[in-house]
């Protein structure tokens, strides 16, 4: 039998609606780095009016996490904001860049999903920034290091011309962003041919910045969404080398077939490790946290080796 390309953490879930100190029904697609020698975990959670909230936990080794008793970020209620996340707030992803911790999230009212940007230096105060799209756009993920002097991001337009297709966005001070290209679109009968979208932030390796995104494909009994792997340069980053022709980690145990949304493996998160491995954190069926390690070399070569174009 090959082995897995992602190995599941014995322990999955890691995280439950059930280990949270405060209502919620759904504890999925998190975030998760590193900060002062942890693992932080912003995860989204549904409220029982079904609206998204923002809860945060804490681990020594990734594995087993600590929820904090109270929400990390809950729908502004006043200022600008507020319109705009009337809704609720979603799927968020963190990028550590220039020592502070940027934080990319989806913001849903009657007017349409945008990305709204906020920034924390310690996980126990964070500050918005400001809403930097348009409606409608979701899934958004700032490379860890700016190209020249300016930001770089992966995102997701919806569009019926290119449809659910990965962007790449500059910007000079992360609140005005512009000079957009595709990079990545779905493929006709591939794994992901549906629509596709930027997980977890971007990787660097030797040869090239990482990318899990991820992929739906359309079945007779609905969709089911998928992991995927995408190698981009590290000079232009709009430059895509490979993308691994079939998937990296689909919906196999039981809390990923059946959930609040059944079949779909979904990340936000990666993190990096010293010993060439990175863990990848996944939300299974919108309602559980799970976990999982990987090779980064084993996946770049993937890319490469076993790689596609980008469109």
């Amino acid at each position: 039998m090959e082995e897995p390309i992602i190995e599941r953490y014995r322990g999955n879930p890691i995280l439950t609606p059930d280990d949270i100190p405060y209502p919620v029904e759904t504890v999925h697609n998190a975030a998760v780095v590193r900060h002062e020698g942890r693992y932080v975990m912003v995860f989204r959670a549904h409220r029982r009016n079904g609206r998204s909230i923002l809860g945060l936990a804490e681990s020594e080794d990734g594995f087993r996490f600590d929820p904090r008793p109270e929400p990390f970020l809950l729908p502004a209620t006043s200022g600008e904001f507020a319109e705009y996340e009337e809704y609720g707030v979603e799927d968020p992803r963190v990028t550590c860049v220039e020592g502070e911790h940027l934080i990319t999230y989806s913001a849903y009212s009657r007017h349409g999903v945008r990305i709204a940007l906020a920034r924390t230096h310690d996980f126990s105060r964070v500050e918005r920034v400001a809403l930097v799209s348009q409606a409608d756009m979701r899934n958004v993920v700032l490379f860890p290091e700016k190209f020249g002097d300016r930001y770089a991001r992966l995102d997701r337009p919806h569009s019926e011309i290119s449809p659910w297709s990965i962007w790449i966005s500059y910007s000079p001070d992360l609140v005005h962003w512009g000079d957009s290209k595709v990079v990545m679109k779905p493929v006709t009968y591939h794994w992901d041919e549906l629509k596709i979208g930027p997980g977890a932030p971007p990787i660097r390796t030797e040869r090239g910045w990482l990318h899990l995104y991820h992929g739906v494909f359309p079945t007779m009994n609905g969709a089911v969404y998928r992991l995927g792997a995408a190698l981009h340069d590290l000079e232009d980053p709009a430059r895509v080398l490979g993308v691994h022709d079939g998937w990296i980690l689909q919906p196999v145990d039981p809390w990923e077939t059946t959930g609040y949304v059944p079949n779909v493996v979904f990340t936000c998160g990666a993190v990096p490790e010293e010993d060439g491995t990175v863990k990848i954190y996944w939300g299974g069926a919108d309602r559980v946290m799970c976990v999982g390690t990987a090779s980064l070399a084993r996946l770049v070569d993937l890319c490469l080796e076993e790689g596609r174009p980008p469109y």
